[in-house]
């Protein structure tokens, strides 16, 4: 069995989508809730996702996806599909969000623990 997500000692070429979801009031859980399902609907159908982390701040005012692909062009893939757009419009009933694209250069491991 192998698995398509996993670590490597090494930086990879790999991109990352921080999308940073601002709840209104009272509508975190429902703004997690949308971007889970945009999030499983990417899984599901498009080849550029690797993985995402989903996870709620616990001020109760933030969610954030923060979501690896295989490349900055697997943006635009997704926003040219109607369904993923709909989905993700949703988001705007429930919060104001913001996402970057990041390409990973650096990867910081903890040193050695000392005897």
């Amino acid at each position: 069995m192998s698995f398509p997500a996993h670590f490597t000692p090494g930086p990879v070429p790999t991109v990352f989508i921080v999308n940073v979801i601002h709840a209104h009031p009272g509508r975190q859980d429902e703004a997690f809730a949308i971007i889970q399902d945009v999030v499983r609907y990417v899984a599901e159908r498009k080849p550029g996702f690797l993985w995402s982390n989903l996870a709620k701040s616990t001020d109760g005012l933030t969610v954030v996806n923060i979501e690896a692909i295989a490349d900055e062009g697997n943006v635009g893939e997704f926003f040219a599909d109607p369904v993923f757009v709909e989905k993700f419009k949703r988001l705007d009933a429930v919060s104001q969000s913001e996402f970057h694209t990041y390409r990973v250069t650096d990867l910081v491991l903890p040193g050695a623990v000392a005897a």
